[in-house]
């Protein structure tokens, strides 16, 4: 009877041993893991002039846009210390939509970038943190930062009615114009002629 608590304090010390002989190898493969690049488009959305002047004034899509600057360069490492300040800057950028931005299209592509902040966020502050999950999800933030851009244009792309509205109004002036033309010449004739 004596000898059971003595062979469960001898396994409990091995299974401890083997454990330690486990931590320094994974540690060792996950730091050179976490100081990889990551790898995002090269495609950049320009917005429009109209979508750009709106912009300018929107304080937290600057911040956002800056954030979203700093992936081009950045190791996985780097993007985990980031994770948490990014969410809170996505879930600003979302509660603050001017009016003249304000459409479904542009609240569901910031809810995406909410959400997939938040996700990396939640991955990066993991115990034992996966590297290739938070790679995944770093390389998509970007391009949903553009999409948001592309959304934010549409906002502000002029309707088939509105080209028709102005080839109207193209055509009533060129109309005006000839108008003018042949009455000015004319009054040069009658002049002429007098």
């Amino acid at each position: 009877m004596k000898k059971v608590p003595f062979i469960l304090g001898l396994l409990c010390l091995v299974s401890c041993k083997d454990r330690q002989v486990e931590d320094p190898a994974t540690t060792e493969v996950d730091t050179t893991e976490f100081g990889k690049q990551i790898e995002v488009t090269n495609e950049r959305v320009q917005l429009l002039p109209e979508a750009r002047e709106y912009a300018a004034q929107w304080i937290e899509y600057i911040t956002a846009q800056n954030e979203i600057d700093k992936f081009n360069d950045a190791t996985l490492r780097k993007v985990m210390t980031n994770a948490a300040p990014l969410a809170e800057i996505m879930q600003s950028l979302e509660n603050s939509v001017p009016d003249s931005l304000r459409s479904t299209a542009v609240e569901a592509r910031l809810n995406v970038l909410t959400t997939k902040s938040m996700l990396l966020d939640h991955a990066a502050s993991k115990r034992k943190p996966n590297p290739e999950e938070i790679e995944e999800v770093a390389e998509e933030i970007p391009s949903e930062f553009n999409y948001l851009k592309i959304q934010m244009n549409e906002i502000f792309l002029k309707t088939l009615q509105d080209f028709e509205a102005e080839l109207d109004l193209q055509e009533e002036e060129n109309e005006n114009e000839v108008e003018n033309d042949s009455v000015s010449q004319r009054s040069l004739r009658t002049l002429n002629d007098s």
